[in-house]
């Protein structure tokens, strides 16, 4: 008879026993799991939307000084505090896969390829985006 563990899940193929974020070490739920599609949708829409007013509060509407307002708010409150202000709004925060503080380079990579949102929508098992791996990041619940 088969191990119930190993019965595979009939939506996605994936084994009962496996979740995102197990092959990086992280917990299924709680605290540091991996954070799911609509927390990170929410967060990204509350971090456009700030970097929209800040712009039209001093340059009026436009597309670019929204772009770099959103590029510097998302690298300095990575750097700083470990997450955008919708992340930390919302309970997540960004960290190193390896541990440790995220530094500078982090950041700056991470929003650069976020800024040009398609590595942000492609995603691996583990449901980090592309702009994530690169940096070697993961987006996790606090």
């Amino acid at each position: 008879m088969a191990d119930p563990r190993s019965i595979h899940s009939s939506t996605n193929g994936a084994a009962a026993d496996d979740w995102p974020g197990r092959r990086l070490g992280l917990p299924q739920t709680g605290p540091r799991s991996i954070a799911r599609f609509g927390r990170r949708l929410a967060a990204f829409a509350i971090d456009i939307t700030i970097a929209a007013l800040i712009s039209y509060a001093f340059f009026g509407y436009g597309r670019w000084p929204s772009f770099w307002i959103f590029v510097v708010l998302q690298v300095l409150f990575l750097a700083l505090a470990s997450g955008s202000i919708g992340h930390l709004l919302l309970g997540m925060r960004v960290v190193p896969v390896v541990g440790g503080w995220i530094g500078p380079w982090r950041p700056i990579v991470r929003t650069l390829l976020l800024s040009i949102i398609i590595p942000a929508v492609i995603w691996d098992r583990d449901k980090r985006g592309m702009h994530d791996r690169a940096a070697g990041t993961v987006l996790v619940r606090r």
